[in-house]
């Protein structure tokens, strides 16, 4: 007669830990990434930033939905990427402009750009329904136009800005201010004094900037 070994004891395995990881997001340098963005902007300048889901983003570079929660796991992650990515190249736009030859020419040109123009209108509107979106854009337009208020004071003749009452401040927010409402009005294709108006806007460039910059 044998011994016979004691059964062994089972025991319940405890379940496994839930990860505490957040989910790993596609590299920043990723040419997919920059389609989806591509493919975003595109979208929200096309059909408005309502239009804009994973699905419909997806669908536009026939990719899965899933590709783009890799990339941004939530639409907002999505809109800020875009809104950062507009921005940067908007200050890569507007700093060449203060290198070149006629510094409030082109800083005004680039305010007349219709895209960049409308893709910020978008974001503008969105801010009223995202928090987060609405953070991001007030930081920026504080931050940026501090930025060019500074550069504007080397173009400026401050005599001549002094007499028309102008600050560097204000007349970077007269142009863009102005910029704006025409590029709106002639989306809609109204342009009723918009010559008038750019006339003006060119011959006060010409008396505020600093001889040194025409």
């Amino acid at each position: 007669m044998t011994d016979r070994k004691p059964p062994k004891k089972v025991t319940e395995k405890s379940p496994p830990k839930k990860s505490t990881v957040r989910q790993r997001v596609g590299s920043e340098q990723s040419a997919t990434r920059a389609l989806i963005l591509d493919a975003t902007e595109r979208l929200m300048l096309e059909s408005g930033y309502a239009a804009v889901s994973s699905r419909r983003v997806a669908k536009s570079i026939d990719v899965k939905p899933s590709l783009i929660h890799y990339y941004f796991p939530t639409t907002d992650d999505l809109f800020l990427a875009v809104f950062r990515r507009a921005v940067e190249a908007t200050v890569e736009k507007q700093d060449g402009a203060f290198k070149s030859s006629l510094p409030l020419g082109s800083l005004w040109a680039n305010f007349l750009d219709p895209d960049r123009t409308a893709i910020a209108m978008e974001f503008m509107a969105l801010a009223s329904h995202r928090e987060a979106i609405k953070r991001e854009i007030a930081s920026y337009t504080q931050h940026t136009r501090q930025r060019r208020a500074k550069l504007l004071e080397a173009t400026l003749n401050h005599e001549a800005a002094a007499k028309e009452s102008l600050t560097p401040a204000g007349l970077n927010l007269l142009l863009l201010a102005v910029a704006r409402t025409l590029v709106m009005e002639e989306s809609l294709g109204i342009t009723a004094g918009h010559e008038d108006v750019k006339s003006y806007i060119s011959a006060l460039i010409d008396r505020v900037q600093n001889e040194s910059c025409a």
